[in-house]
């Protein structure tokens, strides 16, 4: 059987992968082996890669969303298959796995995602197309100016300051974010994994807004090399409109271009006006969509 378990040493291979099929994400080798061989706390998360010749050619993951209060809600992430072993149905064998797997979790709901040229494969295995994530990329040769701070407001970089504000920004900021799957449950323990501790986080870059004192909006770098991914930007409710998540993803951009990233990628839900109104104003162009599609397990 081509598809198999996954295991740490597979890391290399399945970065490989990814910079063919998902060229827009950012997730490095120690990123990627770190999640297999120390997966995130209370997701039972596991994957499965599929492999031709001693060559990793296909990959999937499967955990339960602790993100959300919503329950018997699984995810499977990034199901693909290289161009060149696709319609061979190692696709279809890295799905099932992934079913299998969350079943035994008593999943009830599951959410994937699948490219604009995928669609017809999710929709022939049960699952129906909701909603369109906007990936874009931004050149940052020459890198972007730096934001001038209006009176009152200071930009800080992440280095130095405590986790539970930055924590706490996250979770006001996030929960009306337009989603099929809420984010109104993520506990302390699961944020400190995927963002404080995650091996990727630029924190010189990564840029928090204070004002009068008090964070008010942030943006995340987590960074590969001379890449990097806007991990999340984003302003509590008490501090919209004023331009504060602009002047934070500005203030990011700059630093991590001052500190020899070449190229940022962010992603954005279809339904974030805001969001897209800051990155078409920051000059991103399309690269890519997914979907999220969505199936109900008996």
């Amino acid at each position: 059987m081509p598809v198999r378990a996954v295991v740490p040493e597979d890391a290399a291979g399945v970065v490989a992968l990814r910079a063919v099929v998902h060229p827009y994400l950012v997730r490095g080798v120690e990123s990627t082996r770190r999640m297999i061989a120390n997966p995130p706390p209370g997701e039972e998360w596991t994957a499965f890669v599929a492999e031709v010749d001693g060559r990793i050619v296909g990959w999937v993951s499967a955990y339960r969303n602790v993100r959300t209060s919503e329950e018997g809600v699984g995810e499977i992430a990034l199901p693909h298959v290289h161009p060149d072993h696709r319609r061979q149905g190692l696709g279809r064998q890295l799905l099932d796995r992934a079913l299998a797997h969350l079943l035994t979790l008593g999943t009830r709901r599951v959410r994937t995602w699948a490219q604009t040229g995928s669609l017809d494969f999710a929709r022939r295995h049960g699952f129906v197309p909701s909603r369109e994530m906007r990936y874009s990329a931004l050149d940052l040769h020459p890198a972007p100016p730096a934001p001038a701070p209006p009176p009152g407001v200071r930009l800080r970089p992440l280095a130095g300051l405590d986790p539970r504000p930055v924590y706490d920004l996250e979770v006001t900021s996030a929960a009306d974010e337009p989603d099929d799957i809420g984010s109104d449950a993520l506990s302390f323990e699961n944020w400190r994994y995927d963002v404080w501790e995650n091996v990727g986080l630029d924190r010189e870059a990564s840029t928090v807004v204070e004002v009068d004192g008090v964070p008010a909006s942030y943006s995340l770098v987590i960074r590969d090399g001379d890449r990097m991914w806007s991990d999340f930007t984003g302003t509590a409710p008490a501090y919209r409109g004023r331009g504060l998540a602009r002047l934070a993803k500005q203030a990011a951009l700059h630093r991590a271009a001052t500190r020899g990233v070449r190229t940022a990628y962010t992603s954005n839900d279809e339904a974030n006006a805001p969001m897209l109104a800051v990155n078409a104003r920051l000059g991103y162009r399309p690269v890519a969509s997914q979907w999220s599609c969505l199936r109900e397990l008996t």
